[in-house]
């Protein structure tokens, strides 16, 4: 099977599989306050990440490239949504382009339509600085993922098998690229052992991509002959992994993946220590099924009632959400006890 096959069967079967509401956020409860003190008018929603400037904490995450006009339409539609709603947009991994160049349009389509926008190459652990580069380039891009999925590459009957060296060569990318690297999971979370790994090579931004979104363990299995089915529900919680990531002991800007599908599922990872949340299947569906001016409707509504669950909380910024009291229980308390994280630091603190 060739690669652009491959890229169109992530999409068909992401789309397929969907998301099974396992995030943990269902866990997390906000204190109620009667006495917030504040308006909607006083809400404000912007952000700054990385040195990058946002006018909202949502941003549009890594989805498809390299897959011929199929993957290229979707790229452009996405664009178009990420420029109407001021939303930075990250592109799918980019080495399909790099080894053949007849796949570019299908990435450079996005700095096209979307001119003036932040947008986020991507590319996989196993990338030089040259390649970096070559992938920032190519998109004109504002910032640089670098995507780590162990277990979608063991999962995947062509997939890799030799993992050495991935924290050395993301060490060299971060001293030698000039834009922001963000250290991106892929759907199976990370732990806080890991972002203090990330953390001492340099990396000042990580997305957790936790478990409860795509699931490309699953996807993969259904590609493959021989499943390996105990990976289908491999990985840590996107709730419980930004928990773990705000309590590393060398803490980073943390940006929520994986699941993400209300206001109130944002509100909550903000709420947890994410500076931003990135959607993707959630907004794929969308995009697919009833087309962009639904998509462009959906965000619109999402934004809305974030500010709302704001407003109630009395936090006039992402910042003021970030003290916000909140209650955490079932699997996500005794995951989290268990690791060494006490939940009352969540229950205890106030919006001043």
């Amino acid at each position: 099977m060739s690669r652009s096959e491959r890229k169109w069967d992530h999409i068909r079967y992401a789309l397929e599989t969907g998301q099974k509401r396992l995030t943990a956020f269902d866990d997390i409860q906000f204190i109620h306050q009667s006495l917030p003190n504040i308006n909607v008018s006083d809400v404000s929603i912007h952000q700054k990440i990385g040195g990058l400037s946002f006018s909202s904490p949502i941003f549009i995450n890594a989805m498809t490239g390299g897959g011929g006009d199929k993957t290229y339409s979707l790229n452009k539609q996405l664009a178009m949504v990420a420029g109407e709603a001021g939303l930075a947009i990250a592109v799918g991994s980019q080495m399909s382009a790099l080894k053949d160049k007849s796949e570019r349009y299908t990435y450079e389509v996005v700095r096209k339509e979307n001119p003036s926008g932040v947008l986020i190459a991507n590319l996989g652990s196993e990338a030089t600085p040259d390649l970096a580069k070559a992938a920032i380039e190519m998109i004109e891009a504002n910032a640089l993922q670098i995507h780590l999925n162990v277990i979608q590459e063991l999962a995947m009957p062509e997939g890799d098998r030799e993992f050495s060296g991935a924290l050395s060569r993301i060490e060299k990318i971060v001293k030698e690229v000039n834009v922001p690297v963000i250290v991106k999971e892929v759907g199976f979370g990370m732990c806080k052992e890991t972002v203090e790994s990330l953390s001492s090579v340099g990396v000042s931004v990580v997305d957790v991509g936790g478990f409860g979104g795509t699931n490309f363990a699953e996807i993969e299995n259904k590609r493959s002959d021989k499943s390996k089915a105990f990976f289908n529900q491999w990985g840590i919680p996107t709730a419980i992994s930004i928990s773990e990531a705000a309590h590393a002991s060398m803490p980073l800007t943390i940006i929520g993946s994986g699941g993400f599908s209300s206001s109130i599922d944002i509100a909550k990872g903000l709420a947890l220590g994410a500076s931003a949340v990135g959607f993707a299947g959630y907004f794929l569906k969308i995009l697919v099924e009833e087309g962009i001016d639904a998509l462009q409707e959906e965000i619109s509504s999402i934004h809305h009632g974030l500010k709302i669950i704001m407003t109630s909380l009395g936090a006039k910024s992402i910042l003021d959400l970030q003290s916000a009291p909140l209650i955490i229980s079932g699997q996500m308390h005794h995951w989290l006890t268990q690791r060494g994280i006490d939940t009352k630091t969540y229950s205890q603190r106030t919006i001043k």
